[in-house]
């Protein structure tokens, strides 16, 4: 059993996202014991040693530091068909606790969980209270727009996320999200739309 550094839940030995929380699971702990540590060297510290210099290693293969450094702005965000701009939709609880609940996403991503602040959880789109059987991971999904794209990925939850009631998704495999999209996680059924 591997134990979650994050919520304390334990998964079955070899699973590389947590049940409960969706968290990424450390490697096992008999791989970082074979690693010995080693002491830190630190150089002695003196005020008149000349300021160090770059070191050209391209013997080894990598190549030199360049002295130059170049000033670099941040591109402007663009209309959603462009490779950057925000999310700009919203999913609506058809099937559930809640119907007619509505949740607006904006921003570049959004993950779809439960609030839990004893866990530092806060999800862009919280379905605590309208998820009574907990059937949805405190981390379940993530939504990200991408290259004018929306993308879906399921984050290691217990129960799932599925698409048009498709296959389960694969945590971490990323899927297309269009506007009408149904969106199920855990037993809670949602309609995804494009806002504009």
């Amino acid at each position: 059993m591997i134990k979650c550094h994050n919520c304390g839940k334990e998964s079955a030995a070899g699973s590389r996202f947590c049940d409960e929380c969706g968290t990424m699971l450390a490697a096992a702990p008999e791989a970082a014991e074979a690693v010995p540590s080693a002491p830190l060297y630190r150089p002695p510290m003196t005020t008149d040693a000349p300021p160090a210099r770059a070191v050209s290693v391209t013997s080894i293969g990598i190549p030199p530091v360049h002295e130059e450094i170049r000033s670099v702005e941040p591109l402007p965000p663009q209309t959603p068909s462009g490779a950057f701009g925000t999310m700009n939709a919203k999913l609506v609880i058809e099937r559930g606790d809640s119907p007619g609940v509505e949740f607006k996403i904006t921003g570049t991503e959004a993950v779809i969980g439960r609030w839990d602040a004893d866990n530092g959880v806060f999800p862009d789109v919280d379905l605590d209270v309208h998820d009574g059987e907990a059937k949805v991971s405190r981390r379940h999904a993530r939504i990200k727009f991408i290259d004018g794209k929306y993308l879906i990925e399921d984050l290691g939850s217990t129960n799932g996320t599925y698409v048009n009631r498709g296959r389960r998704l694969l945590p971490g495999n990323a899927q297309a999200l269009v506007d009408g999209d149904e969106v199920i996680v855990g037993k809670t059924f949602m309609r995804f739309h494009v806002i504009g």
